[in-house]
């Protein structure tokens, strides 16, 4: 019985010699993500911005969304997002907040009852208020804040402080990176998105100890080799299960994405950016990070100049 191999168990890829390359896309693709969220902005949700969201379901057969965008968007309540739901009956309406507190709320929701009529059934109505609303942004920024202390203490205790600042910036990086593609891409930014970027956290994480684990301990065994030449050996030693692990993820997140309706959408591509930046982070940032830092543990013999190798 032959079993599928994405990678040879044997490979000897010199990825250190193009940590120069690696770092400059990084940094060019950080540079890239700050400049659209400040620019474009992220494209918040009812959840961080307020609003009223209606979920109904057509009682004659498939909803016909464009006349319910005709009939709501006629009512004159600002920005209104109308999709499809799951099923092809069932659709999302979401209204942005109103001028005028909780009753301009309640009144969105009648003047969407009226245009609509008995030809659809009303399954769930929520309403976010300012509030609200803010107090979800405020708790966001802490949960992601807490998970980057949690990892750069959690990894300095099991490692090195090398370790744990290359762990911490290379989180951050698949974090901003992840921020810059929903802001290019105008995907909506709720809490989903929020619970995405803290799985992705926690993915990038994990990727990045496995690989810190087999340099520690290659460093270990291998006392009078070069740093970057351990790295190397390392990062090819977690080679297969990183891709392994990715791909295996991938298709489950893809059957998500395609198969899984409108509300986990976001979530889902998120998850799927996150994998892909996460392996390749893991791989040509973690660990050239090492380097950058001057890892050299007691009985390395100095590696040679790090630029030497470098392709022109």
């Amino acid at each position: 019985m032959r079993y599928l191999k994405l990678i040879p168990d044997q490979t000897a890829i010199r990825f250190m010699r193009w940590r120069s390359f690696s770092f400059a896309g990084s940094s060019a693709a950080i540079v890239a993500s700050f400049i659209l969220v400040i620019v474009l902005g992220l494209n918040f949700g009812i959840d961080f911005r307020g609003g009223t969201l209606i979920e109904i379901q057509s009682k004659d057969g498939p909803a016909d969304i464009a006349d319910i965008r005709t009939r709501v968007g006629d009512l004159g309540l600002g920005d209104v997002q109308i999709q499809e739901f799951g099923a092809p009956t069932d659709v999302l309406i979401r209204v942005e907040q109103q001028e005028g507190g909780e009753l301009a709320q309640q009144a969105v929701i009648v003047k969407v009852r009226e245009a609509l009529g008995d030809s659809v059934d009303y399954r769930r109505v929520e309403i976010v208020g300012p509030q609200v609303s803010g107090e979800l942004v405020t708790s966001g920024i802490i949960a992601v804040i807490a998970a980057f202390l949690a990892i750069l203490i959690y990894i300095w205790f099991r490692f090195e402080w090398q370790y744990a600042i290359g762990a911490v910036v290379t989180t951050v990086h698949d974090v901003i990176l992840t921020l810059g593609l929903f802001s290019l891409v105008r995907f909506e930014f709720n809490l989903s998105s929020i619970a995405a970027v803290l799985t992705i956290v926690g993915y990038s994480l994990n990727d990045t100890v496995v690989v810190y684990d087999r340099i520690r301990e290659n460093l270990r065994r291998y006392k009078k080799k070069p740093v970057r030449d351990v790295i190397d050996m390392s990062v090819n030693d977690t080679l297969s299960r990183t891709i392994m692990t990715s791909t295996t993820t991938l298709l489950a997140l893809f059957a998500l994405y395609i198969f899984g309706g409108e509300v986990i959408r976001s979530f889902t591509f998120a998850m799927i950016w996150g994998v892909l930046i996460g392996t390749y982070s893991s791989i040509f940032v973690a660990a050239p990070l090492l380097i950058l830092m001057k890892l050299r543990p007691a009985g390395n013999k100095p590696a040679e100049a790090e630029t030497a190798d470098a392709p022109s």
